[in-house]
């Protein structure tokens, strides 16, 4: 019998050899792709400067959620709505030292203090709103001092809480200012 009679002969593969393929490909595949998944991104860390952006845009934010953080700011939790229990955010935090500044009515900086949550002090509550607004705040950390708008602008960084609270009030008085800041 010639070589093209053999070949002729033999018009598929068997089922060892197709068994053999896929057993191989499967095994390139889980060494080669261990560990990686395709189409999740890594949740970034909760920083001053995307605290909103990421607390708006994370599938834990359903229309309200208060964002409590406590042991200096390095565990926080989420709240979903007024009535419902605090959960432990897991995604990673960089909020480590962070004080909280408000602007009393004398337009003073006034630090904030919020007491205690599971006999642990709390360092920051922040209220986020369906409408993309949330707690206008001043944040101070080691790394630098932030302004937290309530609406429109994007977070601002300062090298203190006093040029964060110039600025807060420059915005203040454009926006109340007769309507001119449209």
């Amino acid at each position: 019998m010639s070589y093209i009679q053999r070949y002729e002969g033999r018009k598929g593969f068997s089922l060892i050899e197709l068994l053999i393929v896929i057993l191989l490909v499967s095994i390139v595949y889980f060494l080669g792709f261990e560990g990686f998944e395709i189409g999740k991104k890594k949740p970034k860390a909760l920083t001053p400067l995307n605290l909103k952006s990421n607390i708006l845009s994370s599938e834990l934010f359903k229309g309200q959620a208060t964002l409590l953080c406590v042991d200096e700011c390095r565990s926080c939790y989420l709240r979903q709505g007024v009535a419902s229990a605090f959960e432990e955010y897991t995604s990673p935090i960089d909020l480590t030292g962070m004080q909280a500044y408000t602007i009393d009515k004398y337009n003073a900086l006034s630090r904030i203090e919020y007491g205690r949550y599971q006999d642990k002090k709390i360092c920051l509550i922040m209220d986020f709103y369906n409408n993309g607004s949330s707690t206008q705040i001043i944040l101070k950390n080691d790394k630098g001092s932030y302004f937290l708008p309530s609406f429109f602008e994007k977070p601002q960084a300062f090298s203190s809480p006093e040029e964060a609270k110039e600025y807060w009030l420059r915005n203040s008085m454009t926006v109340s200012d007769s309507g001119e800041f449209y």
